[in-house]
């Protein structure tokens, strides 16, 4: 990957001369713009092998087109103050939708006002609009609406909402000074809500009881009063049934059982898989330099991650509707620890976790072992979302069961051959699946 980086790069000498080349056509000029751009090229080729008059007067009077639209929208540049803006968080394949208000704060009109953002990232798709205010005097205010719809789970920076004219013969998109900032926006991942999973349930003793589970102090189960002991601690004295009967009483608690779940996901993505994935990256890079339009589709990356991530929040989805304590371990560029369930933290924290996660270079679980062992003693079950089945991933979910605890492994990817082995290997029907990232991008999935 390395070495077609560099090839890359040696082969675009002029690229800083490029880009704003590439941005002018891309943005800054609109269909009709294109045109006549092309139709001034041709017969100014045309003209250099020809002295016919009509290719000289064709040239002219292109030139003088696009001298006199630049001109005009340079001279008449408006200042415009921008307020409004889009939600902090989206959904993968789901339109989000920002309303903004321009306002003139020039001195002069503004004709044929639109917004949209300029240099968005090609995970991040602008659904063009019709809105266009055809003028907009001083002082005036008009609501424009922009969409976006992402394509790729991840936190994005969006750049300035650009305010812009195409006056006089909508050939350029001349952009208006603002005080537009630059925004975040944080894209949730797609997955399909399943109406039942089967989990091996367990459970454990908690030291510390409930008061693991909330974050209102501790709160132990009442179970009655009883006669007071030496070392009982004095806060638990009931003094009213003191009073009824005349000698101390105190009051009883049980620390609570329940279930404790850990959610294990595999982000660790092979090199053969990473080097194609690069290739369809550099394959994108060179079409941008080809002036094709951005975001023309979806972005591919690593598709068994995509749906192993789908599929966890699915998980997590169907388990913080129930009494259940989540604990989330998930091995990416670093370890990410999340507690969940019972009250401490909400369904959409996982997903802001999860929304963030990349692959993993090296195999993470020599990292993620060491970090579960202290840990097994409390866990009741351990569902595992693999991608793939070998040695390694096998020994580690050995390592789980010895501990005592349930296991379900769950494996996506694209050969049925890791169904075989898991089975081999004695794991019980029922505690193993395996899926293919269609199957689970589909949403045909309804228990696990």
């Amino acid at each position: 990957m390395k070495r077609r980086e560099s090839e890359y790069r040696a082969m675009v000498p002029f690229r800083p001369f490029l880009k704003p080349i590439t941005y002018w056509w891309l943005y800054r000029t609109t269909a009709a713009g294109k045109f006549v751009a092309i139709g001034f090229v041709v017969s100014a080729g045309m003209g250099a092998h020809s002295v016919q008059i009509p290719i000289y007067r064709l040239f002219s009077l292109l030139l003088g087109i696009l001298s006199v639209a630049w001109a005009v929208g340079f001279l008449m540049r408006a200042r415009l103050s921008v307020s409004g803006g889009l939600p902090a968080r989206a959904a993968v394949g789901q339109a989000v939708r920002g309303d903004f208000t321009l306002t003139n704060v020039s001195r002069s009109s503004v004709r044929d006002l639109s917004a949209g953002f300029f240099r968005l990232s090609p995970s991040l798709r602008e659904s063009r609009s019709d809105d266009l205010v055809p003028q907009l005097g001083p002082g005036q205010s008009a609501r424009l609406a922009v969409e976006l719809t992402p394509w790729k789970r991840g936190s994005y920076v969006l750049p300035p909402l650009c305010a812009f004219t195409t006056f006089p013969f909508h050939l350029f998109r001349t952009t208006a000074r603002t005080n537009a900032q630059e925004a975040s926006l944080l894209v949730l991942p797609w997955f399909h809500p399943v109406s039942d999973i089967h989990v091996p349930l367990g459970r454990r003793y908690q030291p510390g009881g409930v008061s693991l589970t909330s974050n209102i102090g501790e709160s132990p189960e009442y179970i009655g009063n009883r006669e007071y002991r030496p070392g009982d601690p004095i806060r638990r004295m009931d003094h009213r049934s003191w009073g009824r009967l005349g000698k101390p009483v105190v009051r009883e608690y049980q620390e609570e059982y329940y279930c404790r779940i850990a959610l294990i996901l595999d982000t660790f993505v092979p090199p053969a898989s990473r080097n194609a994935a690069g290739s369809r990256a550099l394959r994108g890079r060179w079409s941008a330099l080809a002036l094709s339009p951005p975001g023309a589709g979806p972005p591919e990356g690593y598709p068994e991650l995509e749906a192993a991530i789908s599929l966890s929040a699915s998980v997590a989805d169907i388990l913080s509707r129930g009494e259940y304590l989540i604990d989330i371990f998930a091995a990416g560029p670093e370890l990410y620890t999340f507690r969940a369930g019972r009250h401490i933290a909400h369904f959409d924290n996982i997903l802001e976790i999860l929304s963030c996660l990349d692959a993993c270079k090296d195999n993470p679980f020599t990292t993620l072992a060491p970090a579960l062992s202290d840990e097994l003693e409390s866990i009741s079950t351990a569902i595992c979302v693999f991608l793939d089945w070998d040695t390694t991933r096998q020994e580690f979910a050995r390592r789980i069961a010895e501990s005592g605890c349930s296991l379900k492994v769950l494996v996506v990817c694209q050969g049925g051959s890791a169904a075989a082995e898991a089975k081999g290997w004695g794991i019980p029907d029922g505690s193993w699946s395996v899926f293919s990232p269609e199957e689970i991008r589909s949403g045909g999935i309804e228990t696990l």
